[in-house]
């Protein structure tokens, strides 16, 4: 006779609901057991994507080359090296391919024949030639899920005929015919291109189970809002906050300085697009300002770093746009910093510190020349007071972001599906670094009066950004968890931030290059030092045995010699440039990671030249492999944390079928 206590009956009360009876319980049972076997789902990891949309969408659809993969492994030596990469085009672009496959036939129909009856019939043969490949592969990225997983993951106007096509074994003589006459009839009927567009999508949907997102989807490229409704419309997905990320969250939350801070990237790489057209913010009042306040000084320090998209007629504007936001951003984050002596950041106050007779400034107790001091809202008495028409222009362009309902809408996502780490499959994921004193040790860090270092900086930091986004009732309390979340953007003792200051104000006043230096945390300088990696990995309950490290936000220069493998594969930086901006110091396009039940695989990415041009010429971004680990046996699911939760699963469900037959719950028919 089994005995339970008072919190375990309750508990196998309410399980008792979704499994009533006997056999339910015991069916539930076999089925979590059997999964238990399944090879692991792929996670496909990507960082520091800044904007590059393209690539992204690229990179996501052939899953780091996962897709390309599945197509060696299923069809082997029966396609050429250039059917290959045409059918990995399909999967990655079907609607695209298929305008140009059916342009490509019309045009050999009429110049054969002056009709149609040869195109139809090349175009007929390419579907069934083309459908049957397609459910192999299917067939082959769909095994390692059980039915019912992949029946939810089918799309709803094809389910039933997909279903039937990738369970049947079309060798079997008594259902070839059938096999081959739903093929025929999708194609007969005139469903093939529809058909086609939904394989391919379920391709993509399976060959990876989750995505994770190592920071700063934001800044620089110009389409970050783009990449954030794909990972809203994305299966399975985490983010790790990067810095750029967490000052955008800031922004909508209202808070000023985060604000001016986003509005001043995104007019320096000429993507003010992205906020206007992309979320809807007005920037009027913020041009209108600018126009009149700036209009006779000097904006040559704020140039624009535009693209070939750029309208070269909105230069003049942008780079008065450009000083103004500066200006007002320098006297936020004064405030900021003067109001939590705490943040240890009085270095960053620097408008003070300006010689407007000799025109210099000092920093680092030296006096340097400054190239500008036109500065015709800068009262020196007061330098970060705003005056009525600054204020003005920050409350609307707070309402602005505030009222941004797509805006509000990804940002409540990253809020969701994020945080400043992640512990997944014995990985610690996070964005920057573990903030360390000069000997190596957690450094310690006080907030709010007390001493946080280790995993406890991270929460307490994680916490603070959730209260400033949520936090309603105390406006006192909201307001300094949000300059926390700036703080968390900037600050020296920042995880994700990972420098001792960020030089903005130097770099556009100061020439000396003395002073734009940014020295790393001590965490970089012992990236390969094995002692420390393993004390990080024990500070998250990791067994550094079997564990990794995986961050981005400082590009790998493999220009330089640099490896993104360190300590001996135990921690991986996966920054290698996906950003344009850096790929000049990098040398390539980026790195991605693959983990699957094989092993984990680096994938270093050449440059990505356009959507168009790699549909049109069937070209991939896939460039270098590196195997980091190879498994000795498929990694299953049991070794994963799904197996944990599954393996508890199982014991509840095994304590409730002990409480039906031992008459303690009674089933319910």
């Amino acid at each position: 006779m089994n005995t339970f206590d008072e919190t375990e009956l309750k508990y196998l009360k309410s399980i008792a609901k979704q499994y009533p009876t006997v056999a339910a319980a015991s069916t539930e049972i076999i089925n979590l057991q059997a999964i238990l076997n399944l090879p692991k789902g792929t996670e496909h990891f990507l960082t520091d994507v800044h904007g590059e949309y393209e690539q992204f969408l690229h990179v996501l659809k052939n899953g780091s080359g996962a897709v390309r993969r599945a197509l060696d492994e299923e069809l082997g030596n029966e396609l050429s090296e250039r059917d290959k990469k045409s059918l990995a085009t399909l999967i990655y672009y079907p609607e695209e391919k298929l305008d140009i496959v059916c342009d490509a036939a019309h045009d050999s129909g009429q110049g054969a024949r002056g009709g149609f009856e040869e195109e139809e019939a090349d175009l007929e043969d390419w579907y069934k030639i083309t459908l049957h490949r397609l459910v192999r592969i299917t067939k082959h990225v769909a095994s390692k899920y059980t039915r019912s997983k992949v029946r939810k993951a089918l799309p709803k106007e094809f389910s039933y005929v997909i279903e039937e096509l990738i369970t049947e074994r079309s060798d079997i003589s008594d259902k070839e015919m059938y096999y081959n006459e739903i093929i025929h009839t999708i194609i007969r009927i005139g469903s093939a291109r529809d058909f086609i567009i939904a394989i391919c999508n379920l391709i993509q949907r399976l060959v990876v189970d989750h995505l994770h997102i190592v920071g700063d989807i934001y800044d620089r490229g110009p389409g970050p809002h783009i990449i954030m409704d794909a990972l809203m419309d994305y299966h399975s997905v985490d983010v790790q906050w990067g810095n750029h990320d967490i000052v955008w969250m800031g922004a909508a939350c209202g808070h000023l300085a985060c604000i001016a801070t986003v509005i001043r990237n995104a007019v320096r790489y000429g993507n003010l697009d992205i906020l206007e057209d992309g979320y809807g913010i007005n920037l009027i009042p913020l041009a209108t300002f600018a126009m009149d306040t700036y209009a006779d000084t000097d904006c040559s320090s704020f140039s624009i770093r535009y693209n070939t998209d750029y309208n070269t007629k909105d230069l003049s504007l942008d780079m008065k746009i450009h000083k103004a936001i500066s200006i007002l951003q320098f006297k936020l984050e004064g405030q900021v910093i003067k109001m939590h002596p705490e943040f240890g950041m009085q270095d960053r106050l620097l408008l003070d510190k300006i010689d407007y007779e000799n025109r210099t400034v000092e920093c680092y107790g030296k006096v340097y020349p400054i190239n500008d001091t036109d500065f015709p809202t800068v009262d020196p008495a007061d330098p970060y007071w705003l005056n009525a028409e600054e204020i003005a222009v920050m409350q609307r362009l707070r309402k602005a972001f505030m009222n941004s309902e797509k805006l509000q809408k990804h940002v409540r996502f990253l809020y969701t599906n994020g945080g400043l780490y992640k512990i997944h499959n014995s990985n610690l994921l996070y964005h920057g670094c573990m903030p360390l004193d000069e000997n190596g040790n957690f450094r310690s860090v006080t907030i709010d009066g007390k001493e946080y270092r280790g995993r406890a900086l991270y929460d307490v930091l994680d916490n603070y950004a959730r209260k400033g986004y949520y936090e309603k009732n105390d406006t006192k309390g909201m307001r300094r968890a949000q300059d926390y979340i700036w703080y968390i953007w900037a600050g020296p003792n920042s995880p994700v931030f990972g420098k001792d200051k960020m030089t903005t104000f130097e770099r556009y006043f100061i020439d000396d290059p003395e002073t734009h230096k940014e020295t790393k945390n001590t965490y970089y300088s012992l990236l390969d030092d094995e002692k420390t990696v393993c004390r990080i990995l024990e500070e998250f309950g990791l067994d550094p045995k079997n564990s990794h490290i995986i961050n981005g936000h400082v590009p790998v220069e493999l220009k330089k010699g640099e490896t993104p493998i360190k300590c001996d594969g135990k921690l991986l930086i996966i920054d290698g440039g996906f950003s344009k901006a850096y790929q000049g110091k990098t040398g390539i396009a980026g790195y991605t990671l693959i983990a699957s039940s094989h092993g984990m695989r680096l994938v270093a990415h050449e440059m990505f030249e356009s959507t168009e041009a790699a549909i049109r010429n069937e070209s991939d971004i896939l460039s270098d492999t590196t195997q980091i680990e190879v498994a000795g046996s498929r990694i299953r699911v049991s070794q994963t944390d799904a197996g944990v939760e599954i393996r508890e699963s199982i014991r509840q469900l095994e304590n409730l079928l002990a409480a039906y037959r031992d008459g303690i719950i009674v089933e319910k028919q």
